[in-house]
């Protein structure tokens, strides 16, 4: 007797994008990229990537793609990066000067190049993330898998392998599919995103098309002149919060507008006013509870 990790996924990714891979712990996500990758194989269906079957494991598939896991290592704990972009050199039989010249490349783009001779074990986790990166990159893989690469870092860390991220798909054209808890990564890295559940995926489009069709609501900041009025704002929608300072309501998407101008020409101190779309981490969360 066993369980079903993933069941009746289906989906074809283009070269050169950059797909998010989203859904709850014990989705399938990790599951899949492993499947992908070739590290598990499935009980039943097909794959294809770059036309082979990955759990063959051929090594002309193996040397095209790569696998980045923010929880595991595939640097060396107690080497420093350096002995593990060596050892990558030779496994993948990199050219000597097409090695210095990417690994220069790489080192510089991610401000590596200072750490890359202490140990693993010394690199703070954003630096060592940084060098797993450019271990997976040194062979220009056609494919890259990303599994939670920025789980732990702080705001600082995450942010630069964000721009990374994007700067290195836009002029490599390497295909990247990436899953994260952080929906700050996906938001800023994909245009497209595919959501999973309990094995399934409920969702596979455009980022907007996903906030067109599940956030039905807006959320309008409202800032006072001075003083507060927050039992008058009722009567415009769901309040959500209000102080001294701002107030901020919840309101239907096809009436913001005429809301919004109601607030604007009634008696209430407005300063300014923002309307902006539902935190994306909230539109998903409702995907998740209709979908059980």
């Amino acid at each position: 007797m066993y369980s079903e990790a993933v069941k009746d996924i289906n989906f074809e990714i283009s070269e050169g994008e950059l797909v998010g891979f989203i859904g709850p712990n014990g989705a399938g996500k990790t599951t899949t990229l492993k499947m992908l990758s070739g590290i598990l194989t499935p009980t039943a269906g097909e794959a294809r990537v770059l036309d082979f079957i990955p759990w063959e494991r051929k090594n002309e598939y193996r040397k095209q793609l790569a696998l980045v896991m923010g929880q595991k290592n595939q640097l060396w704990w107690d080497l420093p990066p350096m002995e593990s972009f060596l050892l990558n050199k030779e496994i993948y039989e990199i050219e000597g000067g097409q090695f210095k010249k990417d690994l220069a490349e790489l080192m510089k783009l991610l401000r590596v190049e200072g750490v890359v001779e202490k140990p693993v074990r010394k690199l703070s986790l954003g630096e060592r993330m940084k060098c797993e990166l450019i271990a997976a990159l040194l062979h220009h893989p056609k494919v890259l898998f990303l599994d939670e690469p920025t789980i732990g870092l702080d705001v600082v860390a995450q942010k630069n392998i964000q721009d990374f991220l994007i700067k290195y798909n836009q002029e490599k054209k390497t295909t990247i599919l990436l899953t994260s808890h952080y929906m700050a990564d996906i938001a800023k890295l994909c245009r497209r995103i595919i959501v999973i559940n309990q094995g399934k995926i409920v969702f596979d489009g455009l980022m907007n098309d996903l906030i067109r069709e599940y956030a039905l609501d807006k959320i309008i900041t409202i800032f006072f002149e001075d003083e507060a009025v927050c039992p008058a704002l009722g009567r415009f929608g769901e309040v959500l919060e209000c102080d001294e300072a701002k107030a901020t309501i919840r309101v239907p998407r096809e009436k913001v507008k005429e809301i919004a101008g109601q607030i604007l020409s009634s008696d209430i101190p407005v300063r300014d006013i923002d309307i902006k779309e539902v935190e994306i981490e909230e539109i998903i969360r409702g995907i998740f509870s209709k979908k059980q």
